[in-house]
């Protein structure tokens, strides 16, 4: 599928704040995480640590912008629930069925 220049300008527009909302997402369940009396200090420490290392992959952190990978890319996005299927409109009905697709396959 070749993108259009409307959906490429588009998702350029829309990826920031979806990122910046996942991210703050990501911080409250670590600070709620961390005040967690169950676990030891160190316990807390290293869970978050491996959490965190795991988390700054996802593209609801970090991206590399690629006008061939938009379609996986928001597929993966909704995925990680950093966007939801929703958050669509605007897009191409195109592009808009074929994250449909590819994301009731990842289920």
């Amino acid at each position: 599928m070749e993108l259009s220049k409307n959906d490429w300008k588009l998702f350029r527009e829309r990826l920031p704040g979806w990122q910046e909302r996942y991210m703050d997402k990501l911080t409250r369940e670590y600070a709620e995480f961390l005040t967690d009396d169950r676990c030891q200090p160190s316990e807390r420490f290293w869970t978050l640590n491996k959490r965190i290392r795991e988390d700054r992959r996802k593209p609801g952190v970090q991206l590399e912008l690629r006008k061939q990978n938009v379609v996986f890319d928001l597929a993966h996005l909704i995925a990680d629930s950093a966007v939801s299927l929703d958050e669509l409109d605007g897009f191409s009905e195109e592009l808009q069925n074929m994250v449909r697709e590819l994301s009731q396959k990842q289920v």
